[in-house]
């Protein structure tokens, strides 16, 4: 694809689930933005102030048109990265929580989190299965007045949340709320959220063709379930010598309950670009990752000293290779210009303690994922292997 003009000819790169490149538009944003109106947001009253401003704002609705959401029902508030989105709802939840859920194969930062989380409250912490195609047997859990912070897409094996919307629906039936990790979710499988009524939507922009940047999208009614104590500059519209008002309680400033200080406001400007190109990209850039992601599969498939971890084809799979070290591997790979991640990809729990997996290679592939470069893939693997 044009846009990645600048990925070298022999540059392979398949970590996209670390963080994806960055197309030229995007990269575009963010220069436009430090050249033409670089400004605090929200602050100011210049022209350069007013256009951040537009910017800003233009991308929170672009973040709930790419959702499918209405701002009548969520807000979103921009962060660091989703560890520490999830983290600032956590730590802010009022006392009022019998049990917090995570499951057996979350990414360390619900799965930690969530364990603070416990201690903090001195509850009983759940880690639910997960079933082989991602779905939660909701039927084995009793959600009553409790968090459940789930992931809607594995980090390793890219596995959804089949049966999110009845995960949703139970927990509120039983009056508990739902915080969502969509970070590797929003970039090839956002459709999984369309029109969801979880609490909260965490995900991290640097996975979605964006500069580096979190983002939370939660539920106006969460408002109520939190006890503000994360606060600092661009919160307040007053402040006396031992009270403060927070600007939350303008519905119109209800995004500022999470952003306490100097945003980011050339990446946020730099997310809008992201979700303009992804909303632009033809059907063919997308018919051209599944067929990357199929050809990939087949071949790692085909071979029997690959132990594949993927039951099915998608742009995330990870493997290891019988009596091969994956780190020595992986850096024989990257002899040959192919950038591919090693190791337990922060899921310790679930890959080395209940599958006792080896350290594992990762491909994650994106939309910049050339046909070649699978070739090349296939061909370095066939040398090493033989």
């Amino acid at each position: 694809m044009n846009d990645f003009d600048y990925l070298g000819e022999n540059d392979v790169y398949l970590d996209c689930a670390c963080q994806s490149l960055r197309p030229r538009p995007v990269i575009e944003a963010l220069n436009n933005y430090y050249t033409e109106h670089n400004s605090c947001g929200e602050r100011v009253k210049y022209k350069w102030g007013r256009i951040t401003d537009e910017k800003v704002e233009a991308t929170r609705e672009k973040v709930l048109d790419f959702l499918k959401l209405k701002a009548k029902n969520y807000t979103v508030s921009f962060t660091l990265n989703t560890t520490y989105g999830i983290n600032l709802i956590l730590n802010q939840l009022k006392p009022e929580f019998k049990k917090v859920f995570t499951s057996e194969i979350e990414h360390n930062s619900p799965f930690l989190a969530t364990i603070a989380f416990a201690k903090r409250l001195g509850i009983e912490r759940v880690v639910m299965r997960r079933n082989d195609d991602g779905s939660i047997p909701i039927e084995d859990y009793d959600f009553a007045d409790s968090v459940v912070v789930v992931n809607c897409a594995s980090n390793f094996d890219g596995r959804k949340l089949l049966n999110i919307n009845d995960v949703i629906k139970k927990v509120h039936k039983q009056n508990g709320i739902i915080i969502i990790d969509a970070a590797q979710a929003m970039a090839h499988s956002s459709e999984i959220l369309h029109k969801t009524e979880a609490d909260a939507i965490c995900f991290s922009a640097h996975k979605l063709y964006a500069p580096s940047l979190g983002v939370i999208v939660w539920r106006n009614d969460l408002m109520n379930k939190i006890e503000t104590g994360f606060v600092g500059g661009g919160m307040v519209d007053d402040v006396e010598k031992e009270k403060y008002y927070l600007s939350a309680e303008n519905a119109e400033h209800r995004y500022t309950k999470f952003e306490s200080g100097l945003q980011a406001w050339g990446e946020i400007v730099g997310l809008g670009a992201a979700l303009d190109w992804l909303n632009k990209l033809p059907k063919s850039a997308h018919q051209d990752l599944a067929d990357n992601a199929r050809e990939l599969f087949d071949f790692l498939k085909s071979s029997p000293k690959v132990h594949l971890i993927n039951s099915e084809p998608n742009p995330t799979m990870s493997f290891y290779v019988e009596g091969v070290d994956s780190h020595l591997l992986g850096e024989a790979l990257s002899r040959e210009g192919i950038m591919a991640r090693t190791g337990y990809f922060c899921v310790h729990y679930y890959l080395d303690h209940v599958c006792h997996f080896p350290p594992l290679i990762r491909f994650s592939l994106g939309y910049h994922t050339r046909k070649s470069d699978i070739e090349k893939v296939e061909n370095a693997l066939s040398k090493i292997l033989k």
